[in-house]
């Protein structure tokens, strides 16, 4: 489980092997997906299952519980200045 706080675009990608519970506890969030996009409000959740191209994104600030493996790359594929290594994580 990691509580995560963001405003703004994050960036496409996806995870190989594991699935993604997104559950916003304020505010709300807009998931991209190829294809669609999927509001996602407070109190509400959406599951991205594994090999699904997302990008989450936020006009204010949403505070999100993300429930994953403590292993799971924040950046899924893609290598990026905003990936956070899995050794400072907690």
């Amino acid at each position: 489980m990691k509580l995560v706080k963001f405003q703004g675009e994050f960036l496409w990608h996806h995870h190989d092997n594991e699935d993604e519970l997104f559950l916003v506890v304020k505010g709300k969030m807009l998931m991209r997906l190829r294809g669609k996009d999927v509001w996602v409000n407070e109190g509400e959740f959406i599951i991205i299952p594994r090999g699904v191209e997302h990008m989450p994104v936020a006009d204010s600030e949403a505070h999100v519980v993300l429930l994953e493996p403590k292993t799971t790359l924040n950046t899924g594929n893609v290598q990026s200045e905003r990936t956070v290594p899995v050794l400072q994580r907690i």
